[in-house]
């Protein structure tokens, strides 16, 4: 994973069930956490940056990321679109043009 970047454009994983899809994204971040190659950053965008929220099962596996060096960015459009940038319990705002040199340097990996 190192030098990879990580763009969650949802705050499930695949198309489905929601409780399903929410299931499989923990259990993604549950297992990255304990790899010792991780990416360099983790950009959130559109319902992703619900998973950054205390109300996401998921963001405590974020903050223990962001903890050991991992980079977490939430996109600004999107958390000023869902009016939720005092729910942030993790990661700091960013911007798109962020993530796109993120991109230019690193190798995307999508999850939606």
């Amino acid at each position: 994973m190192n030098n990879k970047v990580i763009l969650v454009s949802s705050d499930t994983l695949g198309n489905g069930e929601k409780e399903l899809g929410e299931g499989i994204l923990e259990t993604f971040f549950t297992l990255l956490k304990q790899r010792e190659d991780l990416p360099t950053a983790i950009f959130f965008m559109n319902s992703g940056v619900f998973t950054l929220t205390e109300q996401s099962l998921i963001s405590v596996h974020i903050k223990e990321l962001e903890a050991k060096g991992v980079e977490i960015l939430a996109c600004k459009t999107c958390v000023d679109y869902y009016d939720i940038e005092n729910q942030l319990i993790a990661g700091k705002i960013s911007s798109m043009a962020t993530f796109i040199d993120l991109a230019a340097k690193h190798e995307v990996i999508t999850i939606s």
